[in-house]
């Protein structure tokens, strides 16, 4: 079994709590099309987003932990992502899952990841070299043919005891502690590191969405639109993704 882990910010601190739970709802639909029933989604919040979706495969969790110690904005949001992460999979014990995939809540998802785990329960894992980015609103989608892992968090699929998990987990520590959970770019050379390589997958696994108002990142970087990489956002590649506009 696959089980997705999808960290959600609480609504003290979005920008806009409506944009969040929309953004979040397409996410989780898009989860839940999974050509597989081999799957289940944690969603760790503070607030359980009202929503007009239910499945059977969802399981809320919410904590009530305080507010990061950083001054940094960005890494007061990558520490509660990170800690979010970790009450994620420590959870996600009781599923006995074969492999696990943080997904950011604003991100679309393959229908086709829960089938392909099923046919590789021994593998180390996956990284998503190749996905797409998205414009909110735009009628076109962008393939990002490389290193998509560096640049989104919705890109690593990996085998369960392969995060390392802590025999008694923490959830007001700093930056360091959740680091493994949030540097999503740096998972692949860890686990080289360890012996432990995981690979490409083999299609293009999962859509980064900028311009969403919510974006921890976005703000802070460039990303390139090269014309050359843009093609119309076909019917196809919105039932794979479940990509609707909102």
């Amino acid at each position: 079994m696959l089980v997705f882990i999808i960290p959600l910010k609480s609504a003290k601190v979005s920008n806009s709590w409506e944009r969040v739970t929309q953004s979040f709802e397409r996410c989780i639909k898009s989860i839940c099309n999974q050509t597989c029933s081999d799957f289940h989604a944690i969603v760790v919040c503070h607030e359980q987003p009202k929503i007009d979706f239910n499945h059977p495969q969802i399981t809320y969790i919410t904590v009530n932990f305080p507010p990061p110690n950083e001054t940094n904005p960005i890494a007061r949001g990558d520490t509660d992502k990170g800690r979010k992460i970790l009450k994620g999979l420590m959870y996600a014990h009781q599923f006995s899952p074969t492999h696990t995939m943080a997904v950011d809540a604003d991100d679309c998802i393959s229908n086709k990841l829960a089938a392909f785990i099923k046919q590789h329960p021994n593998s180390n894992g996956w990284f998503i070299n190749k996905g797409y980015k998205y414009k909110e609103g735009s009628k076109y989608i962008y393939i990002k043919r490389k290193n998509f892992y560096s640049m989104c968090g919705t890109s690593n699929i990996i085998r369960y005891d392969l995060n390392f998990l802590p025999e008694n987990a923490e959830y007001n520590r700093g930056y360091g502690y959740y680091k493994y959970y949030i540097d999503h770019g740096k998972v692949r050379g860890v686990l080289e590191g360890k012996a432990k390589p995981i690979e490409p997958l083999p299609f293009p696994g999962a859509v980064y969405i900028v311009e969403t108002g919510e974006n921890l990142f976005y703000g802070s970087m460039k990303l390139n639109f090269n014309i050359f990489d843009r093609k119309s956002l076909t019917q196809s590649v919105k039932d794979e993704f479940g990509l609707y506009t909102l």
